[in-house]
């Protein structure tokens, strides 16, 4: 095994990288893992000072500097470079259309990377047609996800605020990345926890099969009944023969959304277990089943030193619940809190096992699944991380489709940085899911969530019989 690689020490893959590596293997997109993202403030940017900002932000996250090689066998390692010696591009949008300029962005972001020993992000400067400056990134997922992207774009925010303007403080160092990776892989080698995390997965899958629930109801998993002439079947295939994607958006006001946190804060849930609620509710009312899967994400960021030390720690888990009609909406909601926070303590297992274990439970076919969609809440915004300290400049987050997805449907919910508004980032297979889909389903989230929210006590029947 190498223990070396170009005078570096190497290290072998986490769990949460080695999900992502598997589906960008196999995948015939190989931007897959890209994600593209821009931050831009209505002000004139001082350039030189940007860069620089950009280089030692680039010093202080190791994760920005990660490199992967496959050695003979075709494991994949990954070490850190020592610095990031490349030019910072600077491309002036000025004279064109905010169209024109957002479609060049989206073109970079499904430019896949060379992998091996290569850098694994790329920044470039940007001047917009609208007046706004700032900045373009992209990043493999394999080094950085949503969470650690944001430190990172605020790093170089408050390096550059601290440079240019007096009496802003310099940004508290970031944490290792390799500290955190050490810990991942001593776990992963096998500990009490490990052991612990593993009997809870197999008990709560074991329990008993779940069954699929489409977007459109139960025609999908019943013409897969009658195709493999067996009536019990509870999974389906839910991908297109096609990996092509896109990103729809939709918004929600800054004035209903404060319905939902407010009351998120008065019964002490977090919006991810609204959202679940509605969203199984959704399902429940379209296929008819109590019983409904979705998958949802672990940040495992917990700690100062997980939050501030970059790199991928997502990891993705099948999330079942099983409510009848009679069930009120509050005693849902708390349901769901209590199972997610049950689940977050075990939630370091690897998802890659968890599958392949429920696969030797319930063997189904290549393909066949119970989860119609994934769900994503990211709480974190730029707002409440030290960006009010612009003394009210405007400024603006995008994020930019790859044009590949490995799953049917990602949904992910963001917060807007103009009015803390909610966004609703369906990512979706343009052969397996198409628009007026999504719309209906945003539509009816949205009216089983306000339902809920205003009248806690109605059932879960009455709420599907009132929308």
């Amino acid at each position: 095994m190498m223990r070396k690689r170009k005078g570096h020490p190497v290290y072998p893959l986490t769990a949460a990288q080695k999900l992502h590596f598997y589906y960008q293997k196999y995948c015939p997109k190989k931007q897959v893992l890209n994600i593209g993202t821009s931050l831009t403030i209505e002000t004139d940017i001082d350039w030189e000072v940007l860069k620089q900002s950009i280089y030692r932000a680039y010093e202080r996250c190791e994760s920005m500097r990660l490199r992967f090689a496959e050695d003979k066998q075709g494991t994949c390692y990954q070490y850190i470079a020592d610095r990031e010696e490349r030019d910072i591009e600077f491309r002036d949008f000025t004279g064109q259309t905010m169209e024109e300029a957002e479609a060049e962005l989206t073109a970079w972001t499904a430019i896949p990377f060379k992998r091996q020993d290569s850098p694994m992000n790329r920044i470039v400067m940007i001047r917009m047609p609208d007046g706004f400056n700032g900045l373009y990134l992209l990043v493999d997922h394999m080094t950085m996800d949503a969470q650690s992207l944001i430190v990172f774009l605020k790093d170089i925010i408050e390096i550059y605020c601290s440079t240019k303007y007096e009496g802003v403080p310099y940004p508290k160092d970031m944490s290792s990345y390799i500290e955190q990776l050490q810990k991942d892989l001593a776990y992963e080698a096998g500990c009490k926890a490990k052991t612990r995390d593993e009997e809870y997965f197999h008990r709560l899958i074991a329990s008993s099969e779940p069954i699929f629930n489409d977007i459109s109801g139960p025609g999908r998993l019943e013409a897969e009944q009658k195709a493999l002439n067996n009536p019990n079947l509870r999974a389906a295939t839910n991908v297109s023969d096609s990996v092509e994607s896109t990103v729809d958006v939709y918004h929600l006001e800054a004035e209903p959304t404060k319905r939902l946190m407010d009351f998120c804060e008065k019964y002490h849930v977090s919006l991810v277990c609204l959202l679940m609620m509605g969203l199984r509710t959704y399902f429940q009312k379209e296929n008819g089943n109590d019983d409904v899967s979705l998958v949802t994400t672990v940040a495992r960021r917990a700690t100062v030193k997980e939050k501030k030390s970059g790199g991928t720690r997502i990891h993705c888990f099948p999330f079942r619940t099983i409510m009848g009609e009679d069930v009120k909406f509050i005693d849902g909601v708390f349901k769901i809190r209590d199972a997610q926070n049950e689940m977050f303590r075990y939630a370091n297992y690897d998802p890659v096992a968890y599958y392949a274990y429920r696969g030797q439970v319930f063997p189904v076919q290549s393909g066949q699944t119970y989860e119609p969609m994934s769900l994503t809440y990211q709480p974190m915004t730029l707002q409440e991380k030290g960006l009010d300290k612009l003394g009210g400049i405007r400024y603006k987050t995008k994020w930019y489709p790859n044009g590949a997805a490995a799953h049917a449907l990602y949904l992910t919910v963001m917060h807007r940085p103009d009015d803390n508004g909610l966004d609703f980032n369906f990512e979706h297979q343009l052969k397996a899911v198409p628009k007026e889909k999504l719309e209906y389903l945003y539509y009816y989230l949205c009216r089983i969530m306000f339902k809920g929210v205003e009248n806690p006590d109605l059932t879960i029947g009455e709420i599907i019989r009132l929308v």
